[in-house]
């Protein structure tokens, strides 16, 4: 190798050893398969890692269990938008999925209040215009009464907001915002199917693959992030998630499904817990 020929940091590189961070970190896991929105989305971007998992497909992967104990789960979206950007995240995260919620239960009236808090949120995260888009036909497909493209609007919400982080380059947040997805979607589902069990109910419920994902997800975020307490706790629960999900075979038990129902509910509390301004 012809060191005079490189570029200085280059050379220095080639001379020391040392690599920018971004080669030094681990890659960001796969997707399960069954929860990427669009195949050809990564290629289209052509940085893999700002792709994050679709939330509606995390809601599809449930509609057997449909439907879904909206009631019990019902929650008032903080009137103050939290400071910290990645808690921002989590929390729309959350917001999408109680979007799906609410149009599984058919209470259609909750989208205009919904859509106002979607478009905060939005704004917060730096994606305001595109978010507004959104809103406004979410409102519109309410009055109309359909359902098909309100999910729509609700799966486009998440992916426009993802490529607004894309170009930001805050692929982070992106991964933030699914995982309060998935974890609201954990939350209410589990419960459900802990009301009502039954083994072949429960396997929907049993995706280690998918607990695996997020905990490589978090531990593989920024350190501002990943060593917050909240989020190495989120990782010990995936860890004991991950174990309680694995069945090897065998049919799921309705203690398994207590258990998980009451890991969900610690997550939820633990993802919606603020960082304190200091």
């Amino acid at each position: 190798m012809n060191i005079s020929r490189l570029p200085l940091a280059a050379a220095l590189a080639a001379m020391t050893g040392w690599l920018p961070v971004a080669a030094q970190e681990a890659p960001k896991p796969d997707i399960p398969a069954d929860l990427l929105e669009d195949p050809h989305v990564r290629e289209e971007l052509a940085i893999n890692e700002f792709t994050a998992p679709s939330i509606a497909r995390i809601f599809e992967s449930l509609e057997a269990l449909a439907p879904l104990p909206t009631l019990k789960f019902q929650r008032e979206t903080p009137a103050n938008m939290p400071m910290n950007r990645a808690d921002l995240a989590v929390e729309l995260g959350f917001l999408i999925a109680d979007g799906f919620l609410v149009v599984q239960a058919g209470e259609l009236g909750k989208v205009e209040s919904l859509a106002a808090d979607l478009t905060r949120y939005g704004k917060g995260l730096g994606a305001g215009e595109r978010v507004n888009r959104h809103a406004a036909s979410l409102l519109e497909s309410a009055r109309k009464q359909d359902v098909v493209q309100l999910k729509k609007e609700l799966a486009a919400t998440q992916k426009d907001v993802e490529l607004e982080l894309v170009s930001l380059r805050d692929a982070d947040l992106a991964h933030l915002i699914s995982l309060g997805g998935w974890i609201r979607a954990l939350q209410v589902s589990s419960s459900a199917v802990d009301t009502q069990f039954s083994p072949e109910r429960a396997r929907h419920i049993m995706r280690e693959d998918i607990a695996d994902y997020y905990s490589g997800v978090i531990s593989g975020l920024e350190p501002q992030i990943s060593e917050r307490k909240t989020f190495l706790d989120m990782v010990e629960i995936l860890s004991e998630l991950r174990t309680e999900m694995v069945l090897d075979g065998q049919p799921a038990t309705h203690p398994q499904i207590t258990e998980i129902t009451s890991q969900a509910a610690n997550l939820a509390k633990l993802a919606l817990q603020r960082e304190e301004s200091p």
